[in-house]
């Protein structure tokens, strides 16, 4: 029963990842497929640098995926770590999410080249978390004065609650 999470982890992790890889293979085959083969006489070399950039897109965050999905073993082979949890936020997030983007941007590509404007969103994403971040880096100043007077009145009440007298029962 011991490192049932780990095991658990790590079998979750191995079917998200499994479930990450057909998504990839599957668009990447139908992009294949219809854009060569049904739509061969507009296949040019822009398609071939999108099939590259798409691919490279693709490739990236699922190394990183893989690398945190790893599980961890000890020296004499028990599973020590299930790896990463998948189901959280944060830069896990928004490797799926490229992954996402790119499966559309991919798909809806054989439609128009229009779609590859979507590709827009994932540095404005960047540029948009990292300009929230530095607006609150620059108001900083302004968020401590006013943690520091929430904080001061809450001390305030736990020294005031402190100095009451304690009346205490006693045994008979």
């Amino acid at each position: 029963m011991a490192n049932q999470g780990a095991k658990k982890r790590r079998d979750e992790n191995k079917k998200h990842m499994s479930k990450l890889f057909r998504i990839i293979a599957g668009c990447n085959a139908i992009y294949v497929m219809v854009r060569m083969l049904f739509f061969h006489s507009t296949f040019n070399w822009l398609h071939w640098i999108g099939l590259i950039v798409t691919s490279a897109c693709y490739f990236l965050p699922y190394q990183q995926l893989a690398k945190m999905a790893k599980p961890a073993y000890s020296d004499d082979g028990e599973l020590i770590d299930g790896g990463y949890d998948m189901s959280t936020g944060g830069v896990c997030s928004y490797l799926h999410d490229v992954i996402y983007i790119t499966s559309f941007v991919q798909l809806t590509s054989i439609y128009s080249g229009k779609f590859w404007y979507t590709y827009l969103v994932i540095p404005a994403f960047g540029l948009y978390q990292i300009f929230g971040i530095g607006k609150e880096f620059l108001s900083g100043s302004e968020r401590e004065s006013e943690e520091d007077d929430k904080t001061r009145k809450k001390r305030q009440k736990m020294e005031k609650r402190a100095s009451r007298p304690k009346f205490v029962k006693g045994h008979r």
